[in-house]
């Protein structure tokens, strides 16, 4: 579900063979899909799919995933480590089974997944990725503060692309991260997560797309980059971005670790008043 279905479902588009390794086989009470309902909209889409129930937690079940992918597709081109697990918890609100999750899911399972596909990657002649969905490795304290435990976790996935990108440099392999510059309509704003609602957020669709720009590009030149969607998109030409508002009219809010102000996300957009009259945010002369 989310911006990894989102992803998915864009490179089916191109006819791209697609390998789902999660672990949700059953409905959740409050979460819509499953690893086969999203592996039916993929092939509606336009490419192949293999569902995989995988916990990336566990290194067996990884390597088995991985297994499956290359017998069935006969190698693997590209990774995408879009699981994560979060709780925007001081330090003192977080319990160790809960920092743990983060960390074993966020850190570990980028590492462990990245790990196993490597091999197949360096084979690879087909313009080798790894897209890690994580931010640029933000050190203002006010990231940390309120949340350590997850930003730390988080900021493991970032850590990979800073130490794999140049590992596997001369190998071809092309790793980077992408990161929204506003906060995205899935899940973790449904339930409460950075305090925005779907009215102040974009949809997985900019994500989507910009992963895609991402992934045909030049995996011997582009890499080491921590991208933002939108400076992707308006480097690949595009200047529409109202396309993707869930709500429009609605502020957006900046996504965690973006040093933007709401009135800076918002500068030269057409917004809504309270009254219900239109206006344009004013654009700054500097």
């Amino acid at each position: 579900r989310g911006i990894g279905k989102a992803i998915a479902i864009k490179c089916a588009r191109d006819g791209a063979n697609v390998v789902i390794a999660a672990k949700t086989a059953e409905p959740h009470p409050k979460l819509p899909g499953t690893i086969y309902t999203a592996a039916r909209e993929i092939e509606a889409a336009g490419g192949k799919c293999l569902p995989c129930l995988v916990d990336i937690r566990y290194e067996d079940q990884v390597q088995s995933a991985v297994e499956q992918a290359v017998q069935k597709f006969g190698g693997i081109d590209v990774l995408v480590n879009n699981a994560s697990a979060i709780s925007l918890t001081g330090t003192l609100e977080t319990p160790m089974k809960r920092y743990d999750l983060m960390n074993n899911i966020n850190t570990r399972g980028t590492f462990l997944v990245s790990q196993k596909c490597l091999p197949y990657l360096k084979k690879s002649e087909k313009n080798p990725h790894i897209l890690n969905i994580s931010p640029p490795l933000n050190m203002a304290a006010k990231w940390f503060k309120n949340c350590a435990a997850y930003t730390m976790a988080k900021y493991g996935m970032s850590m990979c692309v800073l130490g794999m990108a140049e590992e596997f440099r001369d190998d071809g392999i092309a790793v980077n991260a992408l990161w929204p510059r506003t906060t995205i309509g899935t899940a973790a704003i449904d339930f409460g997560s950075g305090g925005a609602s779907r009215k102040n957020c974009r949809s997985t669709d900019i994500m989507a797309d910009a992963a895609y720009a991402i992934l045909t590009r030049d995996s011997n030149t582009y890499t080491g980059n921590f991208a933002i969607d939108e400076d992707v998109l308006r480097e690949a030409g595009m200047r529409d971005f109202e396309q993707y508002t869930c709500v429009p009219g609605h502020p957006l809010y900046p996504d965690l670790f973006v040093d933007e102000t709401v009135e800076e996300i918002n500068r030269g957009r057409p917004l809504v008043t309270g009254d219900g009259t239109a206006r344009t945010t004013k654009t700054s002369k500097l």
